[in-house]
């Protein structure tokens, strides 16, 4: 059967009444004056995030860009190293088989 008990009536009301109070704090005039105040703190700082993300991406482009002809001169040099060692390379081989015919 059921049982009733006044200490679980208590809570129930206890807890009724604190959310009914809690309610009408959060919808307090004061309280949406913080609301606002906090709003409008986070969007400034939003602003001023967005503004040092543009500066950092702007940055990193030109990383990027500093890279990339980074590597496109040492691709230019080691083709030129490349192609010296294969002119030397023939070089050596004309005068092998000059030698040879002499």
């Amino acid at each position: 059967m059921w049982h009733f008990s006044w200490g679980k009536m208590r809570l129930v009301a206890c807890g009724a009444a604190l959310s009914t109070i809690g309610y009408r704090i959060l919808r307090s005039a004061d309280a949406k004056k913080v609301y606002t105040f906090a709003t409008a703190a986070v969007l400034r700082e939003k602003e001023h995030i967005m503004a040092n993300l543009t500066d950092i991406r702007e940055d990193c482009e030109d990383i990027v860009a500093d890279a990339k002809a980074l590597n496109e001169e040492y691709a230019d040099e080691r083709a030129r190293v490349i192609e010296d060692h294969a002119q030397r390379a023939a070089a050596e081989k004309a005068a092998a088989a000059e030698a040879e015919e002499a």
